[in-house]
């Protein structure tokens, strides 16, 4: 490890991976509940649950993106991060706020919660993703400006890269883009096309650029490729996913009171959505093949070249098969649209968590050179067991979609069933997709014991 400041990354990471784990139990609660509703009633119901599950999801890769950043950060700039201690009381903050709004949601009822929160001084909750009490919103806002100030003034006093430029733009469109999640329109129909601001245009907008620099200064370091071919490809990249990204969100704006011309915006630009993602596929085996170093952490580039195959199949293909708005007419709100939000989180930014985490964990651990052989096996084992249980899960999920458009939606008002007759139809579809969840999370074990799996790194240390 190149600057000791680097070392405030560790607990971003370790948190992430905990934050995981409970995301994933929470998400195996819902797949049994899916099945037998009365499971855990009512100290956990499904609609706790589920608030839960995708809020873990989103403070993990808030966490991930951040402990990513405060570790390359250094090492790009050539030069200590500006504040650790920042760093380390941001780190402490975030994640009281986290665990307490956690709480909340598990232990108190959502609107007595809300009332002792005061959100009727600045209403911003009810809302899906966006449920966080508006006390925890103005948190996040101070953690993320005192951590983009911190790596600001790191870039500012140090060497630029295209890497550094990249994220940071990513990172000031986070913050910028949140701010929506203040405004509350009366109006439904502006609420849900505000709200997209902050949903769409990060998870298919800024994220995509985090998720990018990340990507490239991984393959930098496992390869050894000229950095000028990195930054023409990451440019050509990012460019595709700003233009496509942007005006891609009028994919969501079909069938909510919105104009008509979004059937066309929306239909068009989602067409050229995927091609970003096939580029990055081609991106990564590109560097890898022309790699002039025979990295020793050969399972960080295993990682790498899954992130951009399985980001390409769950946000681009998965997207696609659903975004034209016709289709989309019949699949929204379905399990097909499940489906594509399970792979395009996993592929793009669980999988990129896991790279970083892969190649920078063991260096701060002393191990130079990566995890020795025998650890490298076990977290081999817990990539193909993650793949494939997500694979798994979201081919079970886009069959349960389909037939639930065949028993719920296309058929004529007189012959289609209702919701809740519909999904007693799809439970042997659910169960199987509870042990492609199950697998999932025997893959995460895995991950996080092959840092403890014994072996010799005398022959393997720098």
């Amino acid at each position: 490890m190149k600057y000791t400041s680097q070392m405030v990354a560790k607990p971003y990471f370790i948190f992430a991976l905990i934050l995981l784990a409970g995301e994933i139990l929470f998400g195996l609660i819902m797949g049994v509940q899916y099945i037998n509703g009365d499971f855990l009633f009512p100290y956990i119901p499904f609609n706790v649950a589920r608030m839960v599950h995708t809020n873990l999801l989103i403070i993990l890769i808030l966490f991930a993106f951040m402990g990513a950043t405060y570790y390359l950060v250094p090492e790009e700039s050539e030069r200590e991060l500006w504040s650790p201690k920042l760093a380390i009381v941001t780190f402490w903050v975030f994640l009281f706020a986290s665990v307490a709004t956690i709480l909340g949601y598990l232990l108190v009822p959502y609107s007595t919660l809300a009332e002792i929160t005061y959100n009727n001084i600045l209403p911003t909750m009810g809302r899906e993703f966006l449920e966080q009490p508006t006390i925890t919103k103005l948190g996040i806002v101070v953690v993320v400006l005192a951590f983009i100030l911190n790596v600001t003034m790191t870039v500012l006093k140090g060497r630029r890269t295209v890497i550094t430029v990249v994220l940071l733009t990513g990172l000031f469109g986070m913050a910028f883009f949140f701010l929506f999640a203040f405004y509350l329109p009366e109006n439904l129909v502006l609420d849900k096309f505000f709200w997209w601001f902050v949903i769409h245009l990060w998870v298919e907008g800024v994220w995509e650029l985090i998720m990018g620099a990340i990507l490239s200064f991984v393959l930098i370091k496992v390869t050894g490729v000229d950095r000028e071919h990195i930054d023409k490809w990451l440019y050509l990249i990012i460019a595709m996913t700003l233009v496509s990204g942007i005006v891609g969100t009028g994919h969501h704006f079909f069938y909510i009171g919105t104009p008509d011309y979004w059937l066309w915006i929306g239909s068009v630009a989602s067409a050229v959505e995927p091609l970003p993602f096939f580029l990055m596929v081609i991106y990564a085996f590109t560097m890898a093949k022309k790699r002039r170093i025979d990295h020793e952490n050969k399972i960080a580039l295993t990682w790498a070249k899954g992130t951009a195959v399985m980001a390409f199949l769950g946000a681009g293909v998965w997207g696609f098969l659903h975004t034209l708005a016709p289709v989309n007419y019949y699949t929204h709100g379905t399990q097909l649209t499940a489906a594509h939000g399970h792979l395009s989180f996993f592929g793009a930014y669980i999988m990129i968590m896991f790279t970083i985490i892969s190649y920078a964990m063991p260096i701060m651990r002393g191990r130079n050179k990566g995890n020795g052989p025998n650890a490298q096996k076990v977290e081999r084992l817990s990539f193909w067991l993650m793949v494939w249980g997500m694979l798994g899960l979201t081919i079970a999920l886009t069959v349960a979609g389909v037939w639930q458009i065949a028993l719920q939606r296309w058929p004529e008002s007189g012959e289609a069933l209702s919701f809740m007759a519909t999904q007693i139809e799809i439970i042997p579809v659910y169960m199987v997709r509870l042990g492609f969840g199950i697998m999932t999370f025997t893959g995460l074990v895995l991950y996080i014991y092959s840092f403890f799996v014994k072996d010799d790194y005398s022959s393997i240390k720098a």
